[in-house]
């Protein structure tokens, strides 16, 4: 078993509450969810109205799978026009790992 996880640190574009925040940060965990059947919330700087941090975790069989549902999700975060990507966390945990 491989569990892969992805933080991804965003910087919001033309936000100006917490509210407009939310209306920003919810399509992208949902698509998150929908696409790539992930668990992904938004994780850091919850009281900041102009950055967000959103982390993801999958769970695979197969490293391969994995690389590539964790490339298709950082894609998809990248791709968003409304935020900009300023760091993206990936780590992989096998079997192996203690």
């Amino acid at each position: 078993m491989y569990v892969g996880t992805l933080s991804f640190d965003l910087l919001l574009g033309d936000v100006r509450s917490l509210k407009e925040k939310r209306s920003v940060v919810r399509p992208i965990v949902a698509e998150l969810i929908r696409k790539h059947a992930v668990s992904a919330a938004e994780v850091e700087h919850m009281d900041l109205h102009r950055r967000a941090v959103i982390g993801l975790a999958v769970v695979s069989g197969d490293t391969g799978h994995l690389t590539d549902v964790l490339d298709r999700c950082e894609r998809l975060v990248a791709a968003r026009p409304e935020v900009e990507l300023l760091s993206v966390r990936r780590r992989l945990h096998g079997e192996d790992d203690e």
